[in-house]
């Protein structure tokens, strides 16, 4: 049973990143990396196929080796969060406290994206 959940919550975090990497406003991110967790405890087959996609490769790969992203990829990322968190504070223009959480979330990406999340340069051959 545990299995199955598993696939299914990997399959959903496939479907909603693939999503995600056409969509600009919905991150592709954290879904595919819930989708490689999944995978990973539920079938290796599944595991072994999700880590050869070009999804997995161009979005993951370069975070799960070493935990860093190209500055391209951060900087997309960062904006997508800014945008998305600059929609909900302006709808909760009435929600003074929920404005501040929304604040302190953004913050918090910004700091880990910049300080915690080491920058990979790209050598050109």
């Amino acid at each position: 049973m545990k299995k199955i959940l598993y696939i299914v919550l990997g399959t959903m975090g496939l479907v909603l990143g693939a999503i995600g990497a056409m969509i600009p406003l919905l991150p592709s991110f954290p879904f595919l990396l819930l989708a490689a967790y999944c995978y990973a405890r539920s079938s290796n087959h599944l595991h072994d196929w999700f880590i050869n996609t070009n999804l997995y490769k161009n979005n993951l790969e370069s975070y799960v080796q070493d935990k860093s992203m190209t500055m391209k990829t951060k900087i997309r990322i960062m904006i997508i969060v800014t945008i998305t968190m600059t929609f909900g504070f302006v709808m909760m223009h009435s929600v003074p406290v929920g404005q501040l959480v929304l604040a302190i979330v953004w913050i918090f990406h910004l700091f880990y994206f910049i300080f915690k999340i080491k920058t990979r340069v790209i050598e050109e051959s």
